[in-house]
């Protein structure tokens, strides 16, 4: 994949990403799951030169929105501070070792669990279970996954 086509390739990994994300599973292993959006957007930041990556943002998460049908803004927010955390990042989060990836990526995903979690309280209450709390783990443990196989696809 060329560099000048970014914003394919972003289409492409939304695209996988919701239909990763609308996989029929128990309910117990969807709260268990990472954030796949966020994990392809991740990947999707550090490694292509784009503008316009919070507008970016706040698009995929109304679509995401949209989609789940969650509180309209609940993911887009949730999206926008995350990806803010990751590029002010970025530099380290390109050098760095997977491991050290992994943090970056559970920090991100504690982020985006966090701001959800907080709008969901404020507007519903104070009740979800606490599988969801495992999400940011989830996702820091599928980023060499994910990694791999986004390397490969962009190759070619």
């Amino acid at each position: 994949m060329k560099t000048q086509r970014p914003y394919i390739f972003l289409t492409k990994i939304t695209v996988f990403a919701l239909i990763i994300s609308a996989l029929p599973l128990s309910q117990t292993v969807l709260e268990v799951s990472p954030f796949w959006l966020l994990l392809f957007f991740i990947y999707w930041l550090t490694y292509f030169p784009a503008k316009g990556r919070f507008f970016l943002a706040l698009l995929l998460g109304i679509l995401l929105d949209i989609l789940q049908g969650d509180i309209l803004g609940q993911n887009a927010l949730a999206l926008i501070l995350s990806s803010a955390f990751i590029v002010n990042v970025k530099q380290s989060f390109f050098v760095s070792n997977l491991s050290t990836q992994q943090v970056y990526v559970f920090i991100a995903s504690s982020i985006y669990l966090g701001l959800f979690l907080l709008v969901h309280a404020l507007i519903q209450g104070f009740n979800f279970s606490y599988y969801l709390l495992l999400a940011p783990l989830s996702g820091a443990l599928f980023w060499p996954l994910v990694r791999l196989a986004l390397s490969k696809c962009k190759h070619q």
